[in-house]
């Protein structure tokens, strides 16, 4: 007895592809993560995205059963690492610790090597935080009217630091110039410690960065702390008066938040959010971060990029009310 021969029809050929196609998709959900994870941030040593990428790392790891590695891709004010994350393998094993910054060169910059909200699959938001404006211990200004009264006096000879061109920072000194009526000199610095360390030692007049680098000078008298730019005093601060109470309406906080690239599977988003959230609802990550001058602020991948996309909207008309020239 002879038997027929099996015919596949296009009907059945094109429902088995299907079904193949989802097989990487259900064995990554149960793999991943089956390696080391990469968290890449563009600033240097000891800067607020070194400090917090270290801290989430480390409790991430603890839920993701695998190392998350610190790699840091420092420059152009973060946008290497960025752009190292948004072109690489959409497979959640090279993430970005997104900082304010990332919102900021969308709108002071003409052209990016990636586009800032299509190119990324956001995780979660990470921090909240404002910047503190301050000077070496032995400035002559005494406090941020004084400050402002000198910038005034003597156009373009304050100076500034930054931890790069484009960097938040680098917009919170030229957004107080603009609002004093005031020209501040921008001198931008790579990273790290670089800046506090030039205002210190009186290469720099005016230091604009975040609690995180500055409050250990600050509580080693190194450094006077003349405001902060929250709306309201800061809990660890609360004897630094506010930008507001000399330059009205003036408030500026910031951001940290980690995204990996576009198209990564969204069971591996999933993964790295829950363990993110996680990471920082651990009551010893939060008090750290407390002491570090900055918030927990853990979110949804939407919730984040809607963040992004309000914030690049902010700073664009920042850019264009204050006239900065576009980079």
């Amino acid at each position: 007895m002879t038997t027929s021969p099996t015919i596949i029809t296009r009907r059945d050929f094109v429902a088995f592809a299907a079904a193949l196609s989802l097989l990487p998709s259900a064995y990554s959900q149960t793999s991943y993560p089956s390696r080391p994870v990469q968290l890449n941030h563009g600033f240097g040593a000891g800067g607020n995205a070194d400090v917090v990428s270290r801290l989430l790392a480390q409790k991430m790891q603890d839920k993701l059963g695998q190392p998350v590695v610190v790699e840091i891709k420092s420059g152009a004010g973060g946008l290497i690492a960025t752009d190292f994350v948004a072109k690489a393998r959409p497979d959640g094993y090279n993430i970005v610790m997104l900082t304010g910054a990332h919102t900021v060169s969308a709108a002071l910059r003409r052209k990016l090597p990636y586009e800032p909200v299509n190119d990324f699959a956001f995780i979660s938001t990470v921090t909240s935080f404002p910047f503190v404006i301050a000077v070496r211990a032995d400035h002559p200004a005494r406090n941020l009217a004084e400050l402002i009264a000198t910038a005034r006096q003597k156009p373009g000879q304050v100076t500034f630091t930054s931890v790069g061109v484009g960097s938040t920072q680098h917009m919170v000194g030229e957004l107080l110039g603009v609002s004093a009526g005031a020209k501040l000199l921008h001198v931008p610095y790579r990273g790290g410690g670089a800046p506090v360390q030039a205002v210190i030692g009186g290469d720099v007049d005016v230091l604009a960065d975040t609690l995180t680098v500055a409050m250990p000078h600050i509580q080693s008298g190194r450094l006077r702390a003349l405001a902060v730019t929250s709306a309201q005093p800061w809990p660890s601060m609360p004897e630094v008066p506010v930008v507001a109470s000399v330059l009205k309406g003036f408030e500026i906080r910031s951001w940290l938040g980690i995204a990996a690239p576009h198209d990564t599977p969204p069971n591996v988003i999933e993964v790295l959010g829950r363990s993110a959230r996680s990471a920082l609802d651990d009551p010893g990550v939060k008090t750290t971060l407390t002491t570090l001058g900055s918030e927990a602020a853990p979110s949804t991948p939407a919730q984040m990029k809607s963040m992004v996309e309000r914030e690049i909207g902010r700073w664009s008309e920042v850019v264009a009310k204050a006239g900065i020239p576009q980079q």
